[in-house]
Parts: structure tokens; sequence; C-alpha cells
């Protein structure tokens, strides 16, 4: 299917070959430039490790709580951690986008004949292999610090999954965000203002049974909730799988409507050139 976009100066472009082939070449670009930058694999690091061992270590205590039914609070960190990674990675990653725009990259790249999904797709595999590899390092962290995930590798795989599939739900919406508003302290405060409100909005770092009633009706519609209720259960010695591909399910819903509207997004940033 050929589609139609209009760069500036109002001269029509088709976009020439398969989404599968231009995904692949910006998913390669991707994977090259992430290998070429261990320096901010580390700094990425920073924040998820602050969480997870003075954070952790910290409210070690608070499983005393009703709702926590006694459990290691490092076991119940872990899942919370790598999702909490994974919003936060992918809010910011419109940033990129803006810094193409205010280059005249990507002005450039609209005037030649790739495929708008296919820019999204590769701005994902960045992000989403840079978190795959975060993920791997929390959980092994984690589990040196004392955690136990008695669902084995399946339920770490799950949890990889599920913080992959949210990642790239927020990437595509931070896309859009940046290709509409094209300024980084506007992205900055939208992204800022959705995911801290989302984040405590879920049972990232505290149990739902000890919430507010207010608090576990939103979290039941709230993506990020989904994304930790999912990892946790396939983390724990009995999962409840039903519930598992349920959330998973969700998920991938949301990760591709919000691709979509990403992709539709780059239709209005060209109008406005």
């Amino acid at each position: 299917m050929t589609t139609m976009t209009v760069p500036r100066g109002g001269t029509a472009v088709r976009a020439k070959g398969s989404l599968l082939a231009h995904s692949w070449h910006f998913t390669a670009q991707s994977v090259k430039v992430l290998w070429r930058q261990p320096v901010y694999m580390l700094f990425m690091l920073v924040q998820p490790m602050i969480w997870l061992l003075m954070f952790g270590q910290l409210f070690q205590r608070v499983v005393e709580l009703p709702g926590f039914a006694g459990i290691n609070y490092t076991d119940f960190l872990v899942p919370g951690v790598v999702v909490m990674n994974a919003i936060f990675t992918g809010a910011w990653s419109g940033v990129a986008f803006v810094e193409m725009m205010e280059r005249g990259i990507m002005d450039r790249m609209l005037t030649t004949p790739v495929r708008r999904g296919a820019i999204i797709i590769g701005s994902l595999a960045y992000h989403g292999l840079s978190l795959l590899v975060q993920g791997v390092i929390v959980i092994t962290v984690g589990r040196l610090a004392g955690a136990d995930y008695p669902g084995g590798p399946s339920g770490i795989l799950v949890t990889l999954l599920a913080s992959t599939l949210l990642i790239a739900a927020f990437c595509s919406m931070s896309n859009a965000f940046g290709l509409l508003l094209r300024t980084r302290e506007a992205l900055i405060g939208l992204s800022q203002f959705l995911t801290l409100p989302l984040m405590f909005l879920s049972s990232a770092i505290m149990a739902q049974q000890a919430a507010p009633d207010w608090i576990r009706t939103l979290s039941a519609y709230n993506p990020v909730d989904w994304a930790v209720v999912a990892s946790r259960e396939a983390l724990s010695a009995s999962p409840d799988w039903g519930t598992v591909w349920g959330r998973l399910g969700a998920l991938a819903a949301v990760a591709l409507v919000l691709g979509y509207l990403g992709t539709r997004a780059f239709g209005s940033y060209q109008k406005s050139l």
C-alpha cells in the first residue's frame, strides 16, 4: 500500500518500499547507536538503582502494613522498578524528535520516500532494546539484593515483555507529543504531568490493598498498573495466567493504538510547515 506525504514546499512524495524493510533499516541503525553509547546505559541505570537499593531498603518495613501479606519488599519492588523505568524512559523519547526538528533532520527525512511508521518503529527499537538490557540488570541486582523469583524464567520473560509493551506505548505517545508541541519544555512538562500520577496510581511501590478506595478504582484503568500486575503475578509461585495474559493483551492494544496515533502525528506536523 502506498502512502502520500507532503514535505515542506508542498511537493508530494510517495513512500516507497515495504514498512518491514524500512523498519529493519531504522532498527539496525538503533542497534548501532545503542552499541556505541555504553555510558548512556550506565546513566539510565542510576534512577532505577536508587529506587531499588535506596528506596527499597528505606521502606523494607512497609510490608508490615495490611495488604502486603508479609512478603519481602524487595520481591514486591523489583517488577515495579522495571515498569517505572519503562514509563520514564518512554516519556522522554520524544525529546529526540524535538532535537531532530530543531536541526532540520526531521524535515529532510520527511522529504524522502520513507514510511512514517518505520521512523516510529526505529525509535521504539532503540528505547525497547535499551530497556531490555536495563531490565535484565535491574532483575539481576534485585536478586543479589535478596529478591526471590518463584515464577522462574517465564516470570522474568513476562516482566520484560510487559515493560516492553509499556515503553512502546509511552514512546509512541511521547513522539506524537514531540511532533505536535515541538519544544523540550512543553514536552517534558506534559510528560511529567502524565507519568507521575500514573506511577502513583499503580501498585508499583505500594500494594493496592493498602491504598485508598479511589486509587484502587482508578488503577483498574491504568496501563502502568496492568504491567505491574502482570509482572508481579508471573513472578509469583502460583501465577494466575488468565490475569497475566489479560493484562498483556490490554497493554498490546494500547501500544498499537498509540503507535498508530504517533504515526498520524507526522501528518499534523507536515501540515503546519
